[in-house]
């Protein structure tokens, strides 16, 4: 069963005293089981991001602590700052990240809320999908008034909170209010501009947002608001869905910002919002100069900009991970007002265990490794990463083809092989260290006890479905190499001529692969004890063996007739 992850975000209003900020987010590390994943602080706004991760139960227990911590240490009635806020931890949002739905996690907002509300005695106000009611969906309908306006806002039966306490007393003008929420993976994300014009950010915030602006009569700026039959402004909707959006002007920078929040990068993603940001600035007469990343954002959608300004300058999409994300920053700026680490930034990298992994040592301690006494990783790693580097040279051949003087009305072609490239590359990198982990499965399977029948009977079991599977590791390594080598017969039919030999090299690692995996599958089988199962497998391999023989020849016999 998949482990249940939630993301906890929340936001503190505080962004200058980093004694104070590091106090509350550690706090969150005293839990078991937690994640501090960063800590994003803003001196104009006077606030600070906190994210971490972990199992629900321990989450709701960090976040409370950290709410708790923060209700200490910061007085809301000292508090300035640049961006919307209502109390000490200001928002605190829930954010489920696997194994796990948006409704179950909304369960878990409530029950952090009572228990804030309850034992904090801090006014609770639930947002999003944990809202009770449809006019609290939306935070800024729940943190409208901000802090000043809280006194007024608790006496108002309609904006009762949902937990805590339902008076302005003296606790609850240090500490103020807590908006709490289940929602959607959310990124928030600043543009920059080239003036310092509060009004024009608003004016291209109102432009792009999906709540738009209110529509007036005459001058839109001071022209009377329309209203509908029922007396509500009529607005003009902004360009973007699922985006909200104010401007700023932010003095640590000197510089006006767009503000804005993507409620759903399914629907309007970073890029997106960035490149209809730079149009409607170019229209207005101003300039984007980059962008900034508050928090952090899943590897997908840094991908997904790196492979939108590649298209955009018809460039091969079938290049590395890293050179993706480096395009994406490039692209969109994130490194304009200060240093961005992917490593800090991006979820995927920040939560990665980097110290038990053959494929991120140096190639001087993987083969000193491969050359030591422990009898893995061995044929079975070696030939997933033999089969690595041909199809590395594949995709290879199939960039340089894509920047190909004369080619450029094939980039499209050459960029979906080295696309392909790519996948088959990942999938054999990933298979280098299964093959060992699979090979230390059997090896925990003997060392299991056997000391009465139940025992003796446990073990037979771990045994023999360790064995089963570190048997079909090299078989998936056989297919994958086998499946890889569509990819060197292309480029060495249609691709760079000068590369011919690159791509034969590719497909002679690629066959060293399945020939290295067909062993062990092979060395594996013959220790299966249901010989069905066992025979099952030796039958595919051999199939995949045949078949990579023949390819193999065809593409050599080519390449030595071309050379």
């Amino acid at each position: 069963m998949q482990k249940q992850l939630i993301e906890c975000v929340p936001n503190i209003s505080e962004g200058r005293d980093l004694n104070v900020i590091n106090t509350i987010a550690n706090v969150v590390k005293t839990v078991e089981g937690i994640t501090l994943l960063d800590v994003d602080p803003g001196q104009a706004t006077n606030r600070t991001v906190i994210t971490f991760v972990g199992e629900p139960e321990q989450v709701i227990e960090a976040a409370f602590l950290l709410i708790k911590k923060a209700s200490e240490l910061i007085d809301m009635r000292k508090h300035t700052g640049e961006h919307p806020r209502f109390g000490a931890t200001d928002v605190c949002p829930l954010v489920p990240i696997s194994g796990i739905s948006l409704e179950e996690t909304a369960k878990y907002a409530h029950k952090l809320g009572k228990r804030v509300g309850a034992n904090l005695k801090i006014p609770v106000y639930l947002y999003e999908k944990a809202a009770k009611e449809d006019k609290r969906k939306n935070l800024a309908n729940c943190r409208a008034g901000e802090y000043e306006g809280l006194a007024k806002k608790l006496s108002d039966k309609n904006w009762k909170p949902d937990f805590g306490p339902e008076k302005f007393n003296d606790d609850v003008a240090r500490t103020g209010a807590t908006a709490i929420a289940a929602r959607d993976f959310l990124v928030a994300y600043n543009v920059n501009l080239n003036t310092t014009s509060t009004r024009r950010a608003n004016a291209i915030a109102f432009d792009i947002r999906e709540a738009g602006r209110v529509k007036r009569e005459g001058n839109p700026i001071t022209g009377k608001k329309v209203l509908d039959k029922n007396g509500e402004p009529v607005r003009i909707p902004g360009k973007l869905k699922a985006v909200k959006g104010i401007g700023w002007f932010i003095e640590e920078y000197g510089i006006a910002q767009i503000s804005y929040n993507l409620t759903n990068i399914s629907i309007t993603s970073m890029h997106e919002a960035f490149d209809e940001t730079c149009k409607a600035a170019l229209e207005r007469g101003l300039r984007v100069t980059g962008s900034e990343l508050i928090g952090l954002i899943p590897l997908k959608a840094m991908l997904d900009a790196g492979d939108y300004f590649l298209w955009k300058q018809n460039r091969s999409l079938g290049i590395s991970e890293s050179e993706k994300v480096k395009i994406a920053v490039k692209s969109l700026g994130l490194d304009d007002l200060k240093p961005f680490n992917p490593n800090e930034k991006i979820i995927e990298y920040v939560m990665k265990d980097h110290k038990k992994q053959l494929v991120n040592m140096t190639l001087i301690d993987f083969a000193d490794e491969t050359a030591g006494e422990s009898m893995a990783p061995g044929g079975g790693s070696i030939s997933a990463y033999v089969g690595t580097l041909g199809v590395a040279l594949g995709t290879m051949v199939a960039n340089l083809s894509a920047h190909k003087p004369g080619w450029d009305d094939r980039w499209e072609e050459f960029s979906k092989w080295a696309e392909a490239g790519q996948a088959y590359k990942n999938k054999l990198l990933a298979l280098v260290d299964e093959d060992t982990n699979a090979f230390n499965k059997i090896i925990a399977g003997f060392r299991m006890p056997k000391n009465s029948e139940e025992e003796k009977e446990a073990r037979s079991l771990a045994i023999e479905s360790a064995t089963i599977y570190a048997t079909e590791v090299p078989l998936d390594v056989m297919a994958t190499a086998y499946e890889s080598m569509e990819v060197m017969h292309a480029m060495a039919l249609n691709g760079l001529q000068n590369s011919l030999s690159d791509a034969g090299v590719g497909a002679l690692c690629a066959r060293t692969a399945v020939y290295g995996a067909y062993f062990n599958v092979r060395i594996n089988a013959k220790d299966i004890k249901d010989r069905t199962v066992a025979d099952d497998l030796l039958e595919r391999a051999q199939a995949i063996y045949n078949d990579t023989i023949a390819l193999e020849t065809e593409i050599i016999n080519f390449i030595n007739e071309k050379i």
